[in-house]
């Protein structure tokens, strides 16, 4: 018997298919949307549909208690309202429910000089892209505000995890691995927020089992691990039981791609995330989570890596 029913829009990117586990794994009756089920879960349901049909989001939602919106568009087709359309399909195909639509926040909403970043520091993006995700918020207060649903934000770091190479650890710090090197993203004494997926996956399924005694909007600050990138690197290094050269990350080389690619582009204009830090802090998220709820550091990091190079080897 399930406790409840979810929905994960994106259930193929990296939050939608952390929030299929943790929400099976917390005995929830769970169904994806996508185009295509590219990374099935054992022991949940699956519809293939678009997301950007109105009647196709609300027919995969329609049993749906909680929605996870796991969609996520590639970082140069953020611009020209495409993001702000996306989110207003889901709203559309949610109005006048009640349910609860659960939705991913970064840290982009903030400025590099904010360096403790809380639920309730005022937002001012640094870049465009912090501007598109404001407003994409406020479409949340406003909906949530209007009662048509209710909505949890829950904001965390850069994203990790085992099963997901497209991200930080596979095409950056470990794209030369093989070649004996390992790449620091900023200066070693620096701090920067990191979030596990597994343990993202995790509070998403605890924070929707409380959600009955939250407010109609309610905005939580995932913590994660709050470490320097010399922590990072030796983590790294312990994972895979043998030492690299370890060396600054070639920016330059992304700011050079970015000329004829988009999105590396847009992944240089973000170094100022790296650069300065801004540390998620939420202590009354952490009261909800309770005790111990993060999986231990070098631990998680080992399991990604594990993954990573088992992957790699297999071609």
């Amino acid at each position: 018997m399930h406790k409840e029913n979810v929905t994960v829009l994106g259930s193929n990117g990296h939050l939608g298919h952390a929030a299929m586990v943790g929400f099976r794994d917390a005995g929830w009756a769970v169904t994806g949307l996508a185009r295509r089920n590219r990374k099935p879960v054992e022991g949940t349901a699956f519809r293939a549909g678009d997301a950007d049909d109105v009647a196709m989001v609300k027919a995969a939602i329609k049993d749906a208690d909680v929605v996870v919106n796991g969609l996520h568009l590639r970082y140069d087709r953020w611009g020209n309202g495409r993001a702000e359309r996306q989110l207003q399909v889901v709203l559309d195909a949610m109005a006048g429910s009640g349910k609860t639509l659960m939705f991913p926040g970064t840290i982009y909403n903030y400025r590099a000089t904010d360096r403790t970043v809380s639920p309730d520091l005022r937002q001012s993006g640094e870049k465009p892209r912090g501007a598109i995700r404001i407003r994409l918020e406020e479409m949340l207060r406003r909906a949530a505000e209007a009662g048509d649903i209710r909505v949890i934000i829950l904001r965390a770091g850069d994203f990790f995890g085992p099963g997901n190479a497209d991200e930080w650890f596979g095409q950056a710090m470990l794209m030369d691995a093989a070649k004996g090197r390992l790449y620091h993203l900023a200066d070693r004494k620096l701090r920067h927020s990191w979030a596990y997926l597994p343990d993202l996956g995790r509070a998403l399924a605890s924070l929707a089992e409380q959600r009955k005694g939250l407010t109609p909007f309610e905005n939580f600050h995932f913590a994660g691990y709050w470490v320097s990138h010399g922590q990072i690197m030796e983590a790294i290094q312990t994972g895979l039981g043998r030492r690299l050269a370890v060396r600054p990350m070639p920016w330059w080389m992304l700011r050079a791609m970015g000329l004829v690619n988009p999105v590396m582009r847009d992944i240089y204009r973000m170094r100022y995330l790296w650069d300065n830090e801004m540390e998620l802090v939420d202590p009354r998220l952490d009261s909800f989570l309770g005790q111990g709820f993060a999986t231990p550091f070098e631990a998680a990091v080992a399991a990604t890596v594990t993954d990573l190079m088992a992957a790699r080897a297999a071609g």
